[in-house]
């Protein structure tokens, strides 16, 4: 399927690695304009280049730009807004907060989480929505978790920062929807990525088991019995973006293994 956005610029937040980069590849691969971003200016640069060599197959005249900023800080977003002052298509994304249980969440965490997790999503889609509503064409997918609709115990700063995102992202899809700007959310569990990594080696501290056990464990608690391939949600953001997705806005997509137990 061609997906109708070749030639469309995106911006991918915290994109070195990870889920950032799989949604950078993969709207690559459909001839977008992506620009990467990250805090180390070697680290992007070093995935770039291995974006544009994975690509170039498919897409001979691949455009893979880099800024280098911290987005958690005013200065970050406006070095990034300088470089790319518009855009078609924003993916948001960021780290999380370390896990832990709730008398560890004082006002500093909380700030903390906010300001990681919630506020430069909210700035960078209020920097380019301006851009999108007047070109009438615009996809914003915000990377949030699952923790959003079924919070672990240690997850609550997570949950409590990507929640308040969530809200304010379906609130302004509401404004911006007549304009063919769609804002949607994808909340992933379990995906094969560094995080996980860290979450294995969480567990083996923990626990005293293997690498091998604690991945076991972990994919032991995913409905499917596997970890979720970065590919697998970096297509699902692809198609978010897509001409074709103009009527899907609001969403909470989960990536989750059929994990969840509720119904909506």
């Amino acid at each position: 399927m061609d997906l109708g956005i070749s030639g469309r610029v995106a911006l991918v937040a915290a994109s070195s690695q990870g889920l950032g980069l799989a949604c950078a590849e993969s709207l690559a691969r459909e001839g977008v304009r992506v620009t990467l971003n990250g805090r180390d200016g070697a680290r992007l640069e070093a995935a770039a280049s291995t974006l544009r060599a994975r690509v170039r197959t498919r897409v001979p005249d691949t455009e893979v730009g880099t800024i280098a900023a911290d987005l958690t800080t005013p200065e970050g977003r406006a070095a990034i807004l300088t470089a790319l002052p518009d855009v078609d298509i924003l993916v948001t994304n960021n780290a999380g907060p370390r896990p832990g249980p709730y008398a560890e969440w004082d006002a500093e965490a909380l700030h903390g989480a906010l300001a990681t997790n919630a506020v430069p999503a909210i700035e960078l889609m209020r920097a380019y929505l301006p851009g999108m509503r007047a070109r009438r064409f615009g996809r914003i997918v915000n990377i949030t978790s699952a923790m959003v609709k079924s919070p672990a115990a240690d997850m609550g700063l997570s949950a409590s920062a990507r929640a308040a995102l969530t809200a304010a992202a379906k609130s302004i899809s509401k404004e911006v929807a007549a304009d063919n700007v769609t804002v949607n959310n994808l909340l992933p569990e379990r995906i094969d990525t560094p995080r996980q990594e860290f979450m294995a080696r969480r567990r083996m501290e923990r626990d005293g088991i293997t690498r091998d056990e604690a991945y076991a464990a972990i994919a032991s608690t995913v409905t499917a019995r596997r970890l979720g391939r970065p590919e697998e949600l970096g297509d699902a953001c692809a198609f978010l973006c897509s001409a074709q997705a103009g009527y899907i806005t609001g969403q909470n997509l989960q990536l989750d293994g059929g994990t969840y137990e509720g119904l909506i």
